[in-house]
């Protein structure tokens, strides 16, 4: 099977400069292809070298690990994502009225950089989220383990579940993290005079950039792992890079997913896998602490029979 050449991120004589000693080497083509599952064949787990036998699917929805993960969600869990989903959305509108009243023409360049700098800064909390959340913690935890934790390790061993979740199971607890900063906002509104509003209007809008962004960033990871069917406008969006791309974030299901953990647009996943910025960060927390990173998420992945 001949395997595609993925676009260079930069020009040739850029790439050679960074790629020194100092920085780390991204994913090969062939790694990418030889290890990570073919979205739209979930049972096919190789693309490459499909005669290679395993005692048990690698990855999937036959997965017995999978299959365990997914029986812990729960109805209290649900309730929980439901209440969020729609307060979220409510305050999102309110705020929406308020900035569109309160708006200037004059600080529109104002605006749209503490917009801009509030998708990057959404793009490096999908990240930084994602790689604890995958990296460290068991599913026995109490409370966050069964609730939060479990569905990473779903992920990993069958990547197309977040495909047959619906809206609110997709994006509940995204939603829920806003909302403190989203009902601040309202309050603001509310309770400031005018003078004071405008003073931190260029602010709200960071914020509230950030948390939209926030908010659908399950939405869109599960778009990034949906190949047929997407609205032409999420197709056009991931093709110019505006949130995550699917080819792009199949990077991260390499195993053992220890990269590429930005999913909101992706735009700071080459550069801090360049820096090595999480290998670093686990060097020093198994350094200190003694734990290994993703023991966890390997004890899901080998309950294959």
């Amino acid at each position: 099977m001949e395997i595609p050449r993925l676009p260079l991120s930069c020009s040739p004589k850029v790439k050679q400069v960074l790629d020194c000693a100092l920085l780390a080497p991204v994913k090969t083509e062939r790694q990418i292809w030889e290890n990570s599952m073919l979205e739209d064949d979930p049972n096919a787990n190789c693309s490459v070298v499909p005669e290679k036998k395993e005692s048990g699917p690698r990855w999937g929805p036959e997965h017995r690990g999978a299959q365990e993960l997914a029986n812990l969600y729960s109805r209290g869990k649900r309730i929980q994502e439901c209440i969020c989903v729609a307060v979220c959305l409510t305050l999102m509108a309110v705020n929406s009225v308020f900035i569109l009243a309160h708006i200037k023409i004059e600080k529109l360049s104002s605006i749209v950089a503490a917009a801009f700098f509030g998708i990057l800064t959404a793009d490096f909390c999908s990240g930084f989220v994602h790689w604890a959340a995958d990296t460290w913690g068991s599913v026995e935890l109490p409370i966050i383990g069964k609730n939060f934790l479990r569905p990473f390790r779903e992920h990993h061993i069958d990547p197309t579940s977040i495909t047959r979740h619906d809206f609110i199971e997709t994006n509940g607890d995204n939603f829920m993290v806003t909302i403190p900063f989203l009902g601040r906002m309202v309050w603001d509104f509310l309770t400031l005079p005018e003078d004071d509003v405008q003073k931190k209007f260029a602010w709200n809008c960071y914020v509230f950039l950030l948390a939209i962004f926030v908010a659908m960033t399950n939405q869109i990871h599960k778009w990034s792992h949906t190949y047929f069917s997407l609205p032409l406008w999420v197709v056009f969006l991931q093709d110019w890079h505006i949130i995550l791309p699917r080819r792009h974030h199949r990077i991260h299901h390499v195993a053992p997913h220890e990269t590429y953990f930005c999913i909101t647009t992706g735009w700071l996943n080459w550069p801090m896998e360049k820096l090595r910025f999480w290998s670093a960060l686990e060097y020093l927390i198994e350094l200190t602490t003694g734990y290994k990173p993703r023991a966890d998420d390997l004890k899901w992945a080998e309950k294959r029979n």
